[in-house]
Parts: structure tokens; C-alpha cells; sequence
């Protein structure tokens, strides 16, 4: 990639889409060198849909009922990106599980973002399990995607400590600035092509990161994540 062709992503929703305006908003602010090319959603009816007309981006919108299967689906969906040749495509609240079709063919290429520190509370209903085990910090993760259901190797985590008062509402609130702060971080990494998938695992600026990922409590006084460049 050049200066005049920057990082491509393509962007998955299902719903509001909270974090792909966190990272238009990081693309606004210079903060990240790259380009939203496309934005896919399940759900006809996801604000994320709108937040990208807005912004002049594509949209494609693909219901996963019209289809027989998980496969089929997921084929159609790389046949609807592979037009638009992300470099990169970001689960932003896809509520889909993917199948062996999609993963393997963005191995590699294909990152989310989990509201929990994984491997802790996988799937649906994070928040409300972190409280009822009685935890003390509770946060996001992001990891590149395998056909493992958030098992993926580790890119980078963000916490916050869990108040005596919180609801999974407020630490659902809490959590998600991390979220919102940390995804563009990410992504930056990936534009700038510091942050590579190996055989050996997850790799940046040529160097292992830990299984856990880069570690953040905190954003810093400009409110992005240490870590950037």
C-alpha cells in the first residue's frame, strides 16, 4: 500500500454501530491511516447502516435467514466484499458466528473485538457474568479470528475495575470507551503494518506479543490508548 492507497477495511455490524464510529471518528482525526471501504450488515434495520451513508461509505446489507445454511451465507458474503479488497475486515458487533468458509479465506486478515478479558466469557452476556463471579476487573479484548469461537490469539486487552455499585449496564458503558479507544489502536497497528499473524502467533513491530496481548488499563491523558504512533 501507498500513501494513495491506504489500509482498506471492511466493516461488519449487526447493530448500532458505536465502535465503526469510533473508527470513523479516528479516521477523521488522523489518528488512523486508513479507509472504510465497505460496511456489511445482517440486520436490514442496524443504525451502523446509517452511521456509514452518512459518512458516504458503501453499505451491503445481507439477510443470513434468506440462505439454507451458515456456509452459503458466509459465501456470499466474501463474494459481495472481494469487490472492494479490504485488507483488513473488522467484526464491530456481528452478531453471526462465522463458519470455516469466511475465516479461512481472511486468515490472517479478519479481527474482532469481545466485551470480556479473554479467555473469560466467550459469547453473549459478559458483563452480567463478570459481576455474578465477583470480579474485580472486567474489559475487551481483541483478537484476529479463527474458527474458534473468540479463541483467537490475543492482539490487545483493556480493563476497568468493576465498582461495588455497577449494573451490567454501567460496566457495559465502561467497557465499551475502552472498546472505542482501543479498536482504532489496533487498527492503526494494522495500517501501518506493524501487526501480523504468524505461524508462531501474534507478532508487532516484528516481535511476539504475550498470549494475553498488549496490556492497557488505562487510556492516557489525550484519551487513546498508549501504544500508537
Amino acid at each position: 500500500m501507498t500513501d494513495s492507497q491506504p489500509h482498506r477495511l471492511a466493516v461488519l455490524i449487526s447493530g448500532s454501530g458505536t465502535n465503526l464510529q469510533a473508527i470513523l471518528d479516528a479516521i477523521e482525526a488522523g489518528q488512523l491511516k486508513a479507509r472504510i471501504c465497505a460496511v456489511l450488515s445482517n440486520r436490514a434495520d442496524a443504525g451502523g447502516l446509517t452511521r456509514a451513508k452518512q459518512a458516504g461509505i458503501p453499505t451491503l446489507t445481507l439477510d443470513h435467514r434468506q440462505f439454507e445454511d451458515r456456509e452459503s451465507f458466509d459465501q456470499a458474503m466474501v463474494d459481495a466484499l472481494e469487490p472492494y479488497q479490504p485488507d483488513t475486515v473488522v467484526l464491530a458487533g456481528f452478531m453471526r458466528i462465522l463458519s470455516p468458509v469466511f475465516v479461512a479465506y481472511y486468515a490472517g486478515r479478519l479481527i474482532n473485538i469481545h466485551p470480556s478479558l479473554l479467555p473469560k466469557y466467550r459469547g453473549l452476556n459478559t458483563h452480567a457474568r463478570a459481576l455474578e463471579a465477583g470480579d474485580e476487573r472486567h474489559g475487551c479484548s481483541i483478537h484476529f479470528v479463527t474458527e474458534e469461537l473468540d479463541g483467537g490469539p490475543l492482539i490487545a486487552q483493556a480493563s476497568v475495575t468493576i465498582n461495588a455499585n455497577d449494573t451490567a449496564d454501567s460496566l457495559s458503558k465502561r467497557v465499551q470507551l475502552c472498546e472505542h479507544q482501543l479498536y482504532p489502536m489496533v487498527l492503526q497497528w494494522r495500517a501501518q503494518q506493524r501487526l501480523v499473524l504468524t505461524d508462531n502467533g501474534v507478532t508487532l513491530d516484528g516481535k511476539p506479543l504475550p498470549a494475553q496481548g498488549y496490556q492497557s488499563s488505562q487510556a492516557n491523558p489525550g484519551g487513546r490508548f498508549a501504544g500508537g504512533r
